[in-house]
């Protein structure tokens, strides 16, 4: 009997690759499904308290920060989203259309001192989010990026930053 090693090898690597090409595909369609929401809000007057909610973020070290109800900035003025390694963990940077430029721009100026809050959300269907992080404003933000380390795993980031980025190609193809 014939035993042809070389065919065998050839036919498996074949169908190998067949199945990480498929593996691949469905992956890229899970990812193309994830959805994420933004919402970035200005802290306000701890003293006027009907405009106004008190949010906690942080959930080892609470921080309670009062903010206005309407978010300042959302999604919907994004432009992009990544991951950031930084020393000793990571960070998420979200650059925002000219829109959202100037009133990043604009809150951050006429708000020093104060913080910004940062509320996500992330997963198939928007079921995982919490209030991610408070950076305090140190100067006028210039160019519409806006960079924070979220209170959050690295999983949870990277599906967040994935959602954030599937919107903001919905919101380029919608502005065409």
């Amino acid at each position: 009997m014939n035993f042809y090693g070389r065919r065998f090898n050839i036919i498996l690597s074949a169908i190998a690759a067949l199945a990480l090409v498929c593996g691949c595909a469905s992956d890229k369609k899970k990812a193309d499904k994830y959805v994420s929401a933004l919402r970035l809000h200005v802290e306000s007057s701890g003293n006027v308290v009907s405009t106004g909610q008190t949010i906690t973020v942080l959930r080892h070290e609470p921080v309670s920060v009062t903010i206005g109800h309407e978010p300042v900035l959302t999604e919907a003025n994004l432009i992009g989203a990544a991951l950031l390694e930084t020393p000793g963990g990571f960070a998420v940077e979200v650059k925002f259309d000219e829109t959202g430029s100037w009133v990043l721009e604009q809150h951050s100026a006429a708000n020093p001192g104060k913080h910004f809050a940062v509320f996500g959300q992330w997963g198939s269907k928007l079921d995982e989010g919490r209030w991610l992080a408070a950076p305090q404003i140190s100067h006028r933000i210039v160019g519409g990026v806006l960079a924070f380390t979220p209170d959050c795993t690295r999983d949870e980031a990277k599906q967040l930053v994935l959602g954030l980025n599937n919107a903001a190609k919905k919101n380029a193809e919608r502005n065409r």
